[in-house]
């Protein structure tokens, strides 16, 4: 196994982690050399595996979540949770897909529309579908500063 494959396999895992998600992870495997095309499909491919999961687990998840902070003493629902669902009442599910990714995440995105009611079927494929397009816009943009000399420059190193 090569450097390019071990690099693709941590872009994977860590595109599947809440809060790197595709579109954090993308610019840095850009920025160390991996390949963009192949960085954009690996980590979409890990973000989509946790998105479906919390989308078709969301109910679960939630219940489970609310269940261990009550038993801790703290309020059922984190200040994270609470930002997700007035986002959700403010943009609806096509919001969510959108700005989801850049406001809360993915993940917390498809739990809270799942929770607000929409399948998960929909819910999955909406958000998914934005955080692709999400993170083909982060690696152009990414690719665009790096051929362009911006982070040589950035970090001194075009002397």
């Amino acid at each position: 196994m090569n450097l390019e494959q071990l690099g693709l396999i941590g872009v994977f895992i860590f595109g599947a982690i809440p809060w790197f998600e595709a579109i954090g992870v993308v610019p840095g495997g850009i920025v160390v050399g991996l390949d963009p095309v192949l960085t954009v499909i690996a980590a979409a491919a890990g973000n989509l595996i946790t998105i479906a999961a919390f989308a078709y687990g969301g109910a679960k998840i939630r219940a489970w979540v609310i269940k261990r902070r009550e038993e801790k003493g703290k309020q059922p629902k984190s200040d994270r949770w609470v930002k997700a669902q007035k986002a959700f009442d403010k943009y609806g599910i096509y919001g969510m897909a959108l700005l989801g990714p850049l406001i809360i995440g993915t993940q917390f995105a498809a739990a809270a529309s799942v929770a607000a009611g929409v399948r998960p079927a929909r819910v999955t494929l909406l958000i998914s579908s934005a955080m692709v397009l999400w993170a083909i816009v982060f690696a152009f943009l990414t690719t665009w500063l790096v051929d362009v000399g911006g982070f040589d420059t950035w970090l001194g190193q075009n002397d």
